[in-house]
């Protein structure tokens, strides 16, 4: 048990600690680099024929607003003329071109996520409700219930996690990368294929980690009896 909850928690902090170093490291203000984040994009969506497409400033995390159409970074990284902005950037109009082009897979993991967050959500309530009943009654019942929820939520998210990976390896090297190239002085390519691989390596670790976490409730129902 503690092994699955310690490599749980290495494989959840590890990554992060990583991203971060990649993204400072390539973070810095290049005097050379003829846009910021924000005029790269607006000259990628340009080109492409995006115009209903908007970026804005996020308040929250960088991603692309599917009911919105819109591109939201932080708004550090659309002033900035660094490698990491523009990259980030260009990554999240990987995402709107899919959403125009009608890209299967994305469309696949919007219907799974809005059809099954209620499994999540019912499983995390059922647990948190069922805790204090069994130091009451002494009764494992309950729990058992809740875990197998959230068990099957568990399912549901290695599948999502599977097919996020599909969507952003996409956004990352089949459509970002081609534009950074085209538009990036040859210098600076390299360490942009760095920043995206970076980003997506978070996501196969999200794959595995939801594979522990499998693994650890399958271990706790087996125990209960």
């Amino acid at each position: 048990m503690i092994f699955y909850i310690t490599l749980f928690l290495i494989l959840s902090i590890a990554p992060m600690i990583w991203l971060n170093y990649v993204f400072t490291k390539n973070d810095k203000v290049l005097v050379n680099m003829p846009f910021t984040g924000l005029e790269f994009g607006k000259i990628i969506l340009n080109e492409l024929g995006l115009n209903d497409v908007k970026i804005e400033k996020s308040l929250s995390i960088d991603h692309y607003d599917l009911s919105e159409k819109k591109v939201k970074v932080s708004e550090n990284r659309l002033s900035r003329k660094s490698l990491t902005a523009i990259s980030i950037v260009c990554h999240e109009i990987g995402h709107a071109m899919q959403h125009h082009e009608k890209y299967k897979p994305l469309e696949h993991r919007t219907s799974l996520v809005k059809n099954t967050a209620w499994i999540s959500q019912l499983g995390s309530g059922l647990l948190l409700m069922g805790i204090p009943t069994i130091f009451a009654t002494g009764s494992y019942s309950l729990i058992k219930v809740c875990l197998i929820l959230v068990l099957l939520s568990l399912i549901i998210g290695v599948i999502v996690h599977l097919i996020t990976l599909e969507v952003e390896l996409d956004a990352s090297f089949n459509r970002a990368l081609p534009l950074i190239k085209s538009k990036v002085p040859e210098e600076y390519h390299d360490a942009c294929q760095s920043i995206l691989k970076a980003a997506a390596f978070t996501y196969v670790i999200g794959v595995i980690r939801n594979f522990v976490s499998l693994r650890f409730i399958w271990l706790l129902l087996s125990r209960i009896r």
